[in-house]
């Protein structure tokens, strides 16, 4: 056997991206590796996908307000703990926007925006008054007809699963990805850190902004320059307010941040691009989270680093 690391990369599609893990080993894995990766990852998306219509998150949505029904035991973490989340941001993190990402043209009802379902919104939609989650009992119930939508999480939860199929087959240095969302493990053979890149927030092109050394940490980043629409004259972000149910607006434009696992860094990445440039930083520092927000100026990009990121501030990261 050799003693000789060698570098492999698997990947396969998820979620209408890919998924790929990194990792060295002194012989090449068996094949059941992969089989395994990709199994955990289709499990998230029969679980959680919006675009699937028998996935347990559209059964649930289609349950009648008031009548419990029987979920796996991932989809009843995953969703209190976005509940969690939602209260701890204030309710900029909420998973009742579903029936807003539709109108918007951004789930699978339409395309494009729709300006009489947009009209036809009733307001904000709030899963934290309206979804039960009994965790113990593998059971969920909607009190009102609230559209649930785990797009703010569901790819992080999905990082989290590669990286539980590595470590229990042993292998404790990584590195898996889900589209931006990242979660490290341990080092590469040198004893140095993953490196991971992040683009600078361009719609019309992918630039590399900056690279980061990470290790035994996870990182996700919320953005508004992947995923848009053109509404009249506007253009539009993909990420709904849930306090307006109408996509952001700000001069946020991308949101980064490092967490223990990948699910609360995707969903603390989603909330803090909502509350914005001030109430944004002010809730990262108050919270001990590590974020570096990226704002859109007529002048260029600028950063805000809270934590961790400090030291990345800086007044411009080159022009729009």
């Amino acid at each position: 056997m050799s003693t000789e690391f060698e570098r492999f990369a698997l990947n396969g599609p998820t979620m209408g991206t890919r998924w790929s893990a990194v990792f060295h080993a002194t012989e090449a894995p068996d094949a059941s590796l992969t089989t395994a990766l990709q199994a955990a990852v289709d499990a998230v998306d029969s679980s959680m996908s919006t675009w699937k219509p028998d996935s347990e998150l559209m059964q649930l949505n289609q349950t009648p307000p008031g009548a419990w029904m029987s979920a796996s035991p991932q989809l009843c973490a995953i969703l209190a703990l976005s509940l969690q989340i939602g209260q701890a941001s204030q309710g900029a993190f909420d998973i009742g926007v579903g029936a807003a990402v539709n109108a918007w043209g951004f789930g699978p009802a339409r395309p494009a925006p729709d300006s009489r379902v947009i009209a036809a919104l009733t307001g904000p939609q709030t899963a934290l008054a309206t979804l039960e989650v009994d965790v113990a009992g593998g059971r969920l119930r909607r009190l009102q007809d609230v559209q649930l939508d785990l797009c703010g999480i569901a790819k992080g939860h999905g990082v989290d699963c590669l990286a539980d199929v590595l470590l229990a087959e042993g292998i404790e240095n990584f590195v898996v990805s889900i589209d931006g969302e990242v979660r490290a493990r341990g080092t590469r053979p040198d004893g140095s850190g993953w490196v991971v890149g992040l683009e600078r927030p361009e719609r019309d092109k992918r630039i590399l902004a900056r690279t980061i050394a990470v290790s035994d940490l996870a990182m996700a980043t919320s953005g508004d320059y992947r995923h848009f629409r053109s509404h009249g004259y506007a253009v539009v972000s993909h990420t709904i307010d849930p306090r307006s149910g109408a996509p952001l607006q700000g001069s946020v434009c991308a949101v980064t941040v490092t967490a223990e696992h990948c699910a609360i860094a995707d969903a603390w990445a989603t909330a803090l691009m909502v509350l914005g440039e001030t109430a944004g930083p002010a809730m990262a520092d108050q919270l001990g989270l590590d974020a570096l927000f990226t704002l859109r100026r007529p002048d260029g990009f600028h950063d805000i680093g809270v934590g961790a990121f400090a030291a990345l501030s800086n007044p411009s990261i080159g022009g729009n």
